[in-house]
């Protein structure tokens, strides 16, 4: 993905991420854990600081064992950090505590 715009990037992590919600009930924690890794990866690469925030804490969930309607709530929350547009501080920070609200439920 280096060189492509950031609108490319985008849509490329989304269809990831949306592949990654089908797949889900069926996938290993380890393989979940991998994708998520590699989203983490490509949002850092592109400097999108609130799809890195949300996949960290997507991935402790998975490490605490979230499935079902957890983990597509987790999914939707970093499709809607790579769609927001936002790749600010502040944007990440607003990601984290959204997260972090989530993560303590």
């Amino acid at each position: 993905m280096p060189g492509e715009s950031q609108e490319n990037v985008r849509i490329a992590l989304a269809a990831r991420i949306a592949a990654l919600d089908v797949r889900a009930p069926y996938a290993t924690v380890a393989d979940m854990a991998a994708e998520v890794d590699a989203i983490r990866r490509i949002a850092h690469r592109h400097g999108m600081a609130p799809a890195v925030t949300v996949a960290h804490f997507l991935d402790h969930a998975l490490a605490r064992g979230e499935r079902g309607p957890l983990l597509h709530g987790w999914l939707a929350m970093l499709d809607e950090a790579v769609a927001s547009g936002r790749d600010d501080l502040d944007a990440a920070h607003a990601f984290a505590a959204a997260c972090s609200v989530r993560l303590a439920a």
